[in-house]
Order: C-alpha cells, then sequence, then structure tokens
C-alpha cells in the first residue's frame, strides 16, 4: 500500500477598491497557475506547511483563517496527493514587506478577482477550493478571528503528586506537548493567551507565549478548582474574548472544555449540538479552533477544527 502525500496552503485574499482580490501563483517548472501550496516536511503539522510554503513561495507572512477544504488527487507515480487548504487574509503590511523575487520555482504573483481566477487557473481541484472560498465571500464572513480551546497537556497523576492539585506540575511528556504545539498554534497568530492559573495549564502555555511575545493572561475563572467549588464563571471569560474580536487560546481543564465550547456557541448565537461535545473531548495537548466572524460574531460558529500534539 502507497502512502498518501500531504500537503497545505491557503486562499490568500485582499480587498482592493472594494474587491475581493485572490493572489495565484505562476510556477516556473510546470508552467501552470495555481493557489500557493508545499509538501508537509517530517514531523510538521498542516497548519505550519501552510503558513512555511506561503511564506517561501510568495514571501508573505500570512495567519490562517477559516478552512475551505481538502483536494485530493493521484501523481504519476500512483500516489495519491492529499492538500488542506485555509483562508488567509493578506494585511497591507504583509504586502509591504514581501520578500518575494521571481525564482526557479514561482515565477510570479498575480492578484486577481475570483471571477478570473475561476478560468485562470490550472487545475480542477483549485477550482473547488475557490468556489468554498467564494461562497463564504458571498455569505460576508471571509474575516475572521478564532477561539482556540486547549486542553493543558500531560501533567503528573494526582495519585502521584503530594502538593495542591493546582500546583500539579506537567510530566516530560507534557514538556514536550507544550513544546510541539508552539508551530501549530503560531499559525493562527493569537493576539492573547488567557490560562487557568494552575501550574499545569500556565506551563503549557509558556512556549507559545515566549514564541509569540504575549503576556500569559491568568484567570481563577476557567481552573479546575472554582469549577469544583461552584466559584467559576466560563461565560465571562469566553464574553469577553468574543467582544474582543482578536484571536486568542483559551488554556483550561478537561472538565471545563464542554463549558468553553458551550460558551462561545450561546455567545454567537450558534445551535447548541453533538458537535460541541466532540469538539470540546480532547486529549491532554490537543486544541479546538473555533473561527467566527470578525464583522458580525453573532452570525454563529463558522467552522471548528481540532489537533492534537505531535508528542
Amino acid at each position: 500500500m502507497t502512502t498518501a502525500v500531504y500537503a497545505a496552503g491557503a486562499v490568500c485574499w485582499r480587498v482592493v477598491e472594494g474587491k475581493t482580490m485572490v493572489l495565484v501563483i505562476h510556477r516556473t517548472v510546470h508552467g501552470d497557475v495555481t493557489i500557493p501550496k508545499g509538501k508537509v516536511d517530517p514531523g510538521e503539522s498542516l497548519p505550519r506547511t501552510a503558513v512555511r510554503e506561503i511564506q517561501e513561495e510568495t514571501g508573505l507572512s500570512v495567519a490562517l483563517g477559516i478552512p475551505v477544504g481538502v483536494s485530493s488527487y493521484s501523481l504519476g507515480n500512483g500516489r495519491e496527493k492529499i492538500v488542506h487548504y485555509w483562508a488567509a487574509e493578506i494585511t497591507d503590511a504583509a504586502i509591504r514587506h514581501s520578500t518575494f523575487v521571481p525564482n526557479g520555482e514561482v515565477a510570479a504573483l498575480e492578484w486577481v478577482t475570483i471571477k478570473k481566477a475561476r478560468s485562470y487557473l490550472s487545475y480542477s481541484t483549485d477550482v473547488e477550493i475557490l468556489e468554498a472560498f467564494a461562497a463564504l465571500v458571498d455569505a460576508g464572513i471571509t474575516r475572521t478571528f478564532a477561539l482556540i480551546a486547549l486542553r493543558h497537556a500531560k501533567a503528573m497523576s494526582p495519585s502521584n503528586w503530594n502538593g495542591p492539585d493546582a500546583t500539579r506540575p506537567l510530566t516530560e511528556r507534557g514538556v514536550q506537548q507544550a513544546a510541539g504545539i508552539v508551530d501549530t498554534l503560531a499559525a493562527w497568530r493569537p493576539k492573547r493567551i488567557v490560562t487557568s492559573t494552575a501550574t499545569r495549564c500556565v506551563t503549557t502555555v509558556t512556549p507559545l507565549a515566549v514564541a509569540c511575545g504575549l503576556e500569559i493572561r491568568r484567570t481563577e475563572l476557567i481552573s479546575q478548582d472554582s469549577y469544583g467549588d461552584g466559584t467559576g464563571d466560563v461565560r465571562t471569560v469566553i464574553g469577553k474574548r468574543v467582544r474582543a474580536r482578536k484571536t486568542a487560546v483559551i488554556c483550561a481543564h478537561g472538565p471545563i472544555l464542554p463549558e468553553i465550547m458551550r460558551e462561545i456557541a450561546l455567545a454567537t448565537g450558534t445551535t447548541t449540538g453533538s458537535y460541541l461535545s466532540d469538539a470540546a473531548a480532547l486529549e491532554t495537548g490537543a486544541f479546538s479552533v473555533v473561527h467566527l466572524s470578525t464583522d458580525n460574531p453573532s452570525s454563529g460558529i463558522i467552522a471548528i477544527e481540532t489537533h492534537s500534539p505531535r508528542a
């Protein structure tokens, strides 16, 4: 059985004079027009691949937005290639700081309308991804932010710890998990990190905070102790994050995650269902990315994607 080849990319977009434009690349060797993408490096997550490949192919630094689909097709050697795509809004600052120059892989970059891209792209699989993005444009929900619900990494078991539960440390595996999820979480370029005050939660987000240059905001309102004694207040924490409309990582405990997902749904007018339970049923070090509209958060949850730690 042949192993599939995995890749990732993004529909890069920006608004120019009131029109949504998408970025296509003219590849040098293949002589085709396509959406930026590339193969996963060993040990790399798909979101990290998308960000890295866009940087390498276009010189643009991006933050991922909502997922827009997965394409698959057969390669000449008989292997299947599976490509995951996200939307990625390109800021004016990213345009100004682009490092792109024509090279042996990419001859040129071109910003075109969605209409032109439909006939311009060389492959039907790219057009299908473009159509998924176009549906978001038509619905007015292209500009998004994410609330990322993260379960703390693997901690020492209560039976092996003599101190207060809130001070239980991460195990060696947990420390590896905390370091291993940084690149994936950073793909959405979070602006805030909010965590339970428990040591295992704070330690989990510390590598991310260092990598992104962010302050860690600790709160008892989503701690396991407050959950146990009835003094917790997930609603206040989530309401603040929804109002802020900025991508945030919220690190908490297994029992609190269902409440976090439920409160995100309630704060955005989203119908609750079993999908929320699925998104909250995370192993240690895993997280669910909940995508919301920046322009109108009350339009509800647009998408949820879940990622597991590599360690």
